[in-house]
């Protein structure tokens, strides 16, 4: 299969995982069917083959080489290197989200930077500990923690 025909293909799919997200995120929080539907989609991604770095590079328009610099970076996550490289598709799928809003915006440099800034917030938004921490805040739970000022 050609680079053109495996890029049309995989972003093919990454649309129709697209489409599920949007329908889940229009649903409350709450909602049982918004999760179900999350759920799909990572299963749908999951079956995914790996990615070539030349076909990923297609789908973020950035060069071959851009792209194994992001996965040395670990901001791409590598699945293998022999005997090619070969990388995860569901964090390509995450990191196309990121560089298509960040391209929206209009930020066209730096953005090895900013997409690493962007997974680090996630990544800590997922922790369930930090979940449940800001629920009690919202509720009002807890106590204030103040640093004691310094004697002037």
């Amino acid at each position: 299969m050609t680079v053109t025909e495996e890029t049309r293909l995989l972003m093919e799919l990454f649309e129709q995982v697209e489409d599920i997200e949007e329908v889940a995120e229009s649903l409350p929080l709450d909602d049982h069917r918004r999760k179900k539907l999350a759920d799909v989609a990572d299963r749908i991604l999951a079956k995914v083959p790996p990615v070539r770095p030349v076909v990923a590079g297609a789908l973020l328009d950035m060069t071959d080489k851009t792209v194994r610099a992001w996965a040395n970076e670990g901001v791409l996550t590598v699945l293998s290197t022999e005997p090619r490289m070969l990388l995860d598709p569901a964090r390509l799928h995450e990191v196309l989200h990121l560089v298509t809003d960040l391209r929206r915006a209009g930020k066209t440099r730096g953005l090895l930077d900013e997409v690493y800034r962007r997974l680090s917030d996630q990544a800590l938004l997922d922790r369930e500990d930090l979940a449940r921490s800001i629920d009690q805040m919202h509720r009002g739970e807890g106590r204030v923690v103040r640093q004691a000022k310094a004697d002037s």
